[in-house]
């Protein structure tokens, strides 16, 4: 017995590591990505020269296109823009709302959201994996987080255009949106499966297809 004891403390000690690990802390200053590698990895490679211009983005300070089929846009502020924020786990985001528009029902599956109203009202909300909504109307001032991977979506309610920034722990939160993801997936989910998912028959189906479909 005296000698399967430090095999258990290893097998211990390996599923204790397991459970409890978590990201490393970084190992340099900084690691900027270099968008265009070809190296595929968790993230992106880093590049050696840095420049100022990695670590800044002036694309949030003006209101983005609403005139499309939501009335919303949204402005990422993410590794893809900012390389310097590689490694860092975090980014930002500005969403522009038309009166009556629409963040529509979607997820982050690496990233909780926080957003603050600059201007205007919202009506926003998330879903539990309970099934259970938790929702609230939020105006400027205001702030309302939506945790990661759970459902969520936001309405503008008022009279006016409305505006928030958003922060995620992430910096490339990722975004699925369900409608489009359901239904303009490329190859396309069978009509069947989401007739029978959602009660409608595939006609309906096909006409909301045509609708999210990519513009070619």
């Amino acid at each position: 017995m005296e000698k399967l004891l430090p095999c258990f403390a290893v097998l211990f000690l390996v599923a204790f590591t397991s459970i409890v690990r978590a990201d490393p802390d970084m190992l340099q200053d900084i690691c900027v990505a270099d968008l265009a590698s070809t190296i595929k990895i968790n993230g992106f490679p880093c590049k050696n020269n840095v420049t100022a211009d990695d670590f800044f983005f002036a694309g949030l300070g003006k209101a983005g296109n609403t005139t499309n089929l939501v009335g919303s846009v949204v402005t990422l502020a993410n590794v893809e823009k900012v390389p310097g924020l590689n490694t860092l786990g975090v980014s930002m985001a500005r969403i522009d709302y038309a009166v009556g528009g629409i963040n529509p029902p979607h997820t982050h599956p690496r990233a909780t959201e926080i957003v603050f109203v600059i201007e205007g009202t919202l009506d926003v909300g998330f879903i539990t994996t309970g099934n259970v909504l938790i929702s609230k109307t939020i105006t400027k001032g205001d702030v309302f987080v939506f945790p990661r991977g759970l459902v969520h979506f936001q309405k503008n309610a008022g009279y006016e255009t409305a505006t928030v920034i958003a922060g995620f722990n992430s910096q490339l939160q990722g975004t699925q949106s369900i409608a489009t993801t359901l239904f303009a997936s490329n190859p396309t989910v069978d009509d069947y499966i989401l007739a029978k998912a959602f009660q409608i028959d595939t006609n309906q189906v096909e006409a909301i297809k045509s609708k999210l479909a990519p513009k070619k």
